[in-house]
């Protein structure tokens, strides 16, 4: 074989093995890329997160969901929390005061966020973000019903199943909780799911890890149980109600102001600054509101074979019947469809409607209570809350991206498939 032979045959076994390096190097980064989850390839595909929902109105009080953190992953229950940011946990830093909770506390790595972090920085109003202890971040959040979280923000392995079959498990920012305060409306778990409009909210971090568009909803079933989700790939943007979120009230989210309705007729109670929150089991509104609500109410009653129950403690204002009531069902006939009304764009307005099912429990003696209360008595002022007894059986969706809130009946004992599945 000639010289000039041998020096081809050289340069191509040379071409041959850059190619393969070229294309090993690629295929390595692909799947890297598919191993860390392709934030582009499951925005294109429309996946989202989920998860079951556990819990009731009444007689439980709360919903929650269940989150495995950690490594290795170990499951807390979390109330799902629209009406705040931080995500945090009972946390053995050691813990000053923790309340008795359905797992042992958690167990915090090393892994501090430290004070200027952005994220830290999200946590404390403007103006009053001193960094005293530069090497982490130190936070404090207060709840409406007296309650309280103080620690340090710690970030962790959070386990996120997708609905087309994906699992990652991303770090993710939460509070080390370890002096807890329990606030009136108490509920016995291991720590608070923040999912409000904030940069350190479970879903403003996954929006910016590129994990899933910044979309949150819940679906909340009257019988128990439901789904909350992250994403837009489980609900049909066209067969959905929406409302602008108010630019004005951006610490929660809130159509603005609204009007109340009782069967389509106006009640002369305006100007409501309402705010959407699952934190809430019952629905607020301002003293005002309530006390004109309650008496028309009980002038729509009066003469009906429904009396006041004021033995029955469940809730401030009950009524009993000539004989025990099963549900809700037996004694929707007697009460009014009422309905907060959004200004919108131009002269329309968006109505948000309380059916009876949707303000109206049946207490464990068997009377009919107003699931409607009175803000004032737990430190609301002038905010006037929908809660989750108003969100059960529709799904409820918190768009970050196009900021909007809607909703649509939902069956919410079933999980979504599709787009279209269970409007």
């Amino acid at each position: 074989m000639g010289k000039e032979q041998v020096n081809v045959l050289v340069l191509l076994l040379l071409l041959f093995l850059s190619l393969c390096s070229a294309s090993d190097q690629k295929w390595r980064k692909a799947m890297m890329s598919a191993q860390n989850g392709s934030s582009l390839l499951m925005n294109r595909v429309g996946s989202s997160i989920l998860f079951p929902i556990h819990g009731n109105v009444y007689p439980t009080g709360y919903y929650n969901v269940t989150i495995n953190i950690g490594q290795p992953p170990k499951p807390y229950f979390l109330d799902l929390d629209t009406g705040s940011d931080l995500t945090w946990l009972q946390c053995n830093a050691p813990c000053v005061h923790c309340i008795e909770a359905p797992h042992p506390l958690y167990q915090p790595n090393n892994d501090l966020v430290v004070c200027k972090d952005p994220l830290c920085a999200a946590l404390h109003p403007p103006g009053d973000y001193k960094c005293e202890s530069p090497e982490q971040c130190d936070y404090e959040v207060e709840y409406a019903d007296g309650g309280s979280s103080l620690g340090v923000l710690v970030r962790d392995v959070f386990s996120l199943n997708y609905t087309n079959g994906i699992r990652l498990s991303p770090r993710l920012a939460l509070g080390c909780g370890y002096d807890q305060i329990p606030g009136a409306s108490h509920h016995p778990l291991d720590g608070i799911l923040g999912l409000g409009r904030g940069k350190s909210s479970f879903v403003s971090q996954l929006q910016s890890q590129g994990l899933v568009r910044n979309v949150v909803g819940h679906c909340l079933s009257g019988r128990g149980g439901g789904f909350l989700f992250f994403g837009d790939g489980l609900y049909d943007f066209s067969r959905v109600t929406w409302t602008s979120m108010s630019q004005e009230i951006t610490k929660y989210y809130s159509p603005g102001i609204a009007e109340l309705h009782v069967s389509g007729k106006a009640t002369g109670i305006k100007n409501l600054i309402v705010v959407f929150d699952s934190g809430s089991s019952y629905t607020y509104l301002n003293s005002q509101a309530y006390q004109t609500l309650t008496v028309l109410l009980k002038k729509e009653l009066s003469g009906r074979s429904l009396k006041e129950a004021p033995e029955d403690q469940t809730l401030p204002l009950c009524w009993k019947g000539r004989k025990p009531f099963k549900n809700v069902r037996d004694v929707k006939k007697y009460f009014k469809t009422l309905a907060l009304a959004f200004a919108s764009s131009g002269r329309t307005k968006t109505q948000f409607e309380l059916h009876p099912e949707a303000y109206l429990i049946i207490s464990n003696k068997g009377n009919v209570c107003l699931g409607i209360l009175n803000g004032a008595q737990v430190g609301l002022q002038n905010l006037n809350v929908i809660g989750d007894i108003s969100m059960q059986d529709r799904m409820v969706i918190y768009d970050n991206e196009k900021q909007v809130i809607g909703w649509t009946p939902a069956n919410c004992d079933q999980f979504p498939r599709s787009k279209t599945a269970n409007m």
